[in-house]
């Protein structure tokens, strides 16, 4: 028998999440049938995109995200015990996956990619989602050019961190913006051009010294009042990537359709002609061990570097993942087992 411990949803987060907002529980799995495995999380996610989906899901669900985990009971040949994989049934400690669930969902529950003596928890960053995001959200929408200058906030994050040197792989100039003086640093070390707080800063003064002609590709993270003061500074036919809005998830909304603080102007849309996408990194499901493999070519270049805030103690998810939204992190946050 094996008794996994859950979190789950309580209550709906008004504003920042609370502690309470989250409730810990126990529960007993079923017992691993044909076909089946049992795993053990060995690092969870926490991400900023969970605080929407905590306005989504049903209260008392199991809060969703992914996690590395390793197998430690099998009935399934191409799993055996002590494989690790990476799957997306939430905040758990042991989870019970069925074959169903590898045929449904190959993109929730898929293998690490040939890592090598790299640590695991890069299969929830780096060598996961986030670094995926940043490689198709930037490479595929985007598609950068030697030359081109690239605007990215969030900078210091996992993904706007991948972004930055990506961006720097490709031969863009790379402007960038962080929150705090520690992280402005980090983000440095990684090669972008200019890179500003932008608590202590002008946004507006700040991109136009540093774009006097204009950013060719914004990949933004962050939404809100920084997004519309940045469209101003795109240059004529530029390119917007939208992966998230952190600054605007914990808001509180009438309507899905319609943030708050959000303000695109139109006119400036039209007037500069920009191309603005929104993405879910699952639309190259079908190419995902593509991004992943170069990637992790890169890191083991020398041309991409990473950065993990830990967190040791399945107890404290909420505390990281309410984190998030403080400022804690610099490069991804994780919840060590």
């Amino acid at each position: 028998m094996v008794v996994a411990k859950v979190w789950r949803l309580a209550r709906r987060p008004v504003g920042t999440p609370r502690l309470e907002d989250f409730v810990l529980e126990e529960e007993v799995l079923p017992a691993c049938g044909e076909g089946d495995v049992i795993v053990e999380a060995v690092a969870l996610s926490v991400d900023p995109y969970m605080r929407y989906r905590a306005r989504l899901i049903p209260l008392n669900s199991v809060m969703f995200g992914t996690q590395v985990a390793k197998v430690i009971e099998s009935k399934n040949p191409k799993w055996p015990v002590g494989t690790h994989l990476v799957h997306c049934e939430g905040w758990r400690t042991h989870t019970r996956l069925t074959t169903q669930d590898f045929k449904d969902k190959p993109l929730f529950t898929s293998p690490l990619p040939e890592m090598g003596d790299l640590p695991k928890s890069l299969g929830i960053g780096l060598l996961g989602m986030p670094g995926n995001t940043a490689y198709f959200g930037l490479l595929d929408l985007c598609k950068p050019k030697a030359g081109d200058t690239v605007l990215v906030n969030g900078a210091a994050g996992a993904v706007g961190s991948a972004v930055v040197q990506i961006a720097k792989i490709k031969g863009c100039t790379v402007i960038a913006f962080a929150g705090s003086d520690e992280k402005v640093a980090w983000v440095k070390e990684l090669g972008a051009d200019h890179v500003f707080n932008y608590k202590t800063t002008s946004i507006g003064d700040a991109l136009s010294k540093a774009a006097p002609k204009g950013i060719n590709i914004y990949f933004d993270n962050v939404g809100g009042k920084f997004t519309a003061e940045a469209l101003h500074h795109m240059a004529d036919f530029g390119c917007v990537a939208l992966c998230g809005a952190i600054s605007t998830y914990n808001e509180e909304r009438k309507e899905d359709v319609a943030t708050p603080t959000g303000a695109f102007k139109e006119s400036v849309l039209i007037t500069k002609q920009l191309r603005v996408e929104g993405f879910l990194i699952y639309r190259w499901g079908n190419r995902w061990f593509e991004g992943l493999n170069q990637i992790r070519d890169w890191i083991l270049q020398g041309k991409l570097k990473y950065k993990e805030t830990v967190v040791h103690g399945f107890e404290k998810m909420p505390s990281a993942f309410i984190g998030l939204f403080q400022g804690e992190n610099i490069g991804k946050a994780v919840v060590m087992l």
